[in-house]
């Protein structure tokens, strides 16, 4: 399975807002089940779409000013970000075919 990255309150902005190519984040916390259903997915997800996309995961219990600033307020969430600017918001658990077919219309 694809590795994928992490992004803190730190790094949220040249991980996400600065990438050059489209962003998803997933906002989950280790305590969620829902997120851990989401993990192997966004994994796939991945490895289909390659370099053509990023995706990000943050963990709303250790990164909470990014949460707080993009009104997090159940998760899983995912936010799909593209030149900087969220594009798309869907949450709890998003299946893969869903997940491709957004992504690739950016």
């Amino acid at each position: 399975m694809a590795a994928l990255a992490e992004a803190t309150d730190q790094s949220f902005e040249t991980e996400v807002l600065k990438s050059s190519v489209p962003v998803l984040v997933d906002f989950w916390a280790p305590w969620c089940m829902p997120c851990r259903m989401q993990a192997p997915i966004l994994e796939t997800v991945q490895e289909k779409l390659g370099e053509k996309v990023k995706i990000v995961k943050v963990n709303t219990d250790e990164n909470t000013a990014i949460a707080q600033k993009f009104k997090i307020m159940s998760i899983p969430t995912l936010m799909i970000f593209n030149g900087g600017e969220a594009v798309e918001q869907m949450v709890g658990v998003q299946n893969e075919e869903k997940l491709v077919s957004k992504l690739t219309s950016l």
